[in-house]
């Protein structure tokens, strides 16, 4: 079986396309119930699928049969096995494939272990070493799982990427004074608003990244806080925490008029800060300026409302262009984290093409002792006069040969399975012994 991986992110594809393919809850458990379900409902020589779908990222990782890519890996990279992933994609979020294709990277094999690796890790975060990607990671794996997407390869990739990203955090300091998009977001609104003491915050949204905003603004003193969110009671738990107030939407405008800084986190699939609302919130301002920063992904923000006088709007793309280097100390526990992503890799790999070997060896030796106790049989309907106990010592004198004659092979084929060389000799094996057959 052989690993393939196909994704866009932040470093690769603007904000504006990832709200397009970005999979709500819903719809990433849909499209795996509609891959899991059968076979065929899925694409052709896809096996397994799972899908890591963030607000800076979309990847979806399978497990195709050996034989599927070429030799020659880079003209794999540019077609099959990756166009029958592109066009679930396409199919699964009514997007044409000439609307995306450009932002895409495609791995397969090693590379595509190693990428998972260093995702989970946090080395390819838009903030190096953010904690929250090791826990999507691991959601997404519990989502494959559950729909039956995900079977023995993928779940072994991301329990070995899983592995990874925690080794990484315990082993070094790749975490350490770990930054967030939240902290970002806070620290981008304080580039404009200097005193949050005396600011009036909303905050959209009572996610985690709503959790995580709010206790950043309360480390810098804010006080009055206001939590929207569709549900009452949600906003409610988040807001008496740090005795701040919580509004259900039907009060968005009223809650805008009193805003200075709006920090935004739903998981809503369409803008809930529209134009005409922060035009109704202006009106009631007298030239006071509202920021928006803005971390969902899709945008809860209408771009339009960047266009409004005295409103500053922030995405989640502009943050990366405000991060500071205040990362250095991180940056230098990156070659170690290289090397437990790389390590990790190694092992997985050699067990995911011991999987090419172990049929063949099982078929061999089926093939051997079907052979041994056919011949047993007609060996002993020669000689009638034979004990029970002697037809038993013939019995393991044959076993015994079969063993020794095959112990070398079997051990020979798992190390060459270890060297990369396990579909060249599997197929070799299977045409000497007629196995195919």
């Amino acid at each position: 079986m052989q690993i393939i991986c196909l994704g866009l992110s932040h470093r690769t594809a603007p904000v504006e396309l990832r709200e397009r393919l970005n999979y709500p809850p819903p719809a990433l458990k849909a499209a795996l119930a509609r891959f899991g379900c059968g076979r065929d409902a899925r694409p052709t020589h896809i096996a397994e699928l799972a899908i890591l779908s963030t607000c800076n990222r979309l990847e979806l990782f399978a497990c195709v049969p050996q034989e599927q890519p070429s030799s020659d890996a880079q003209s794999d990279t540019q077609g099959a096995p990756f166009a029958p992933l592109m066009d679930f994609l396409a199919e699964t979020q009514g997007l044409p494939v000439a609307e995306f294709e450009a932002h895409l990277y495609r791995y397969i094999g090693i590379e595509a272990v190693e990428h998972l690796g260093r995702v989970a890790a946090g080395l390819d975060s838009m903030i190096l070493g953010e904690p929250q990607i090791l826990g999507q990671v691991a959601e997404a794996y519990e989502a494959a799982l559950g729909q039956s997407a995900a079977g023995p390869a993928l779940s072994a990739l991301f329990r070995t990427a899983i592995r990874a990203g925690k080794r990484a955090r315990t082993e070094t300091a790749i975490s350490r004074n770990p930054a967030t998009v939240s902290s970002i977001a806070v620290k981008l609104a304080e580039s404009v608003v200097s005193d949050f003491r005396r600011m009036q915050l909303l905050i959209v949204g009572a996610g985690e990244m709503a959790e995580l905003a709010v206790e950043v603004l309360r480390a810098r003193g804010a006080s009055y806080i206001t939590v929207i969110n569709r549900t009452h009671e949600r906003a409610a738990r988040l807001a008496q925490r740090w005795n701040g107030k919580a509004l259900t939407f039907e009060r968005m405008a009223e809650a805008l008029a009193a805003a200075d800084v709006v920090i935004t986190s739903t998981d809503a699939p369409h803008v809930v800060v529209t134009p005409e609302l922060v035009r109704m919130a202006l009106a009631q301002r007298r030239e006071r300026p509202l920021v928006f920063i803005d971390i969902a992904v899709p945008r809860d923000v209408d771009p339009e409302v960047s266009r409004l006088p005295n409103v500053y709007c922030y995405d989640i793309d502009d943050l990366q262009t405000h991060l500071t280097g205040a990362l250095a100390e991180r940056e230098h526990e990156i070659p170690r984290v290289e090397e437990i992503v790389a390590e990790e890799a190694r092992v997985f790999m050699v067990w995911l093409q011991s999987l090419e070997i172990a049929p063949v060896i099982t078929d061999l030796r089926a093939r051997a002792d079907a052979i041994r106790r056919a011949e047993v049989e007609k060996t002993l309907r020669r000689l009638p006069h034979l004990s029970q106990t002697e037809r038993q010592r013939i019995e393991a004198l044959t076993e015994t040969l079969i063993n020794k004659l095959l112990h070398e092979p079997t051990v020979r084929l798992k190390a060459e399975a270890g060297n990369g060389r396990a579909a060249e000799y599997a197929a070799a094996v299977r045409h000497l012994f007629a196995l195919e057959d």
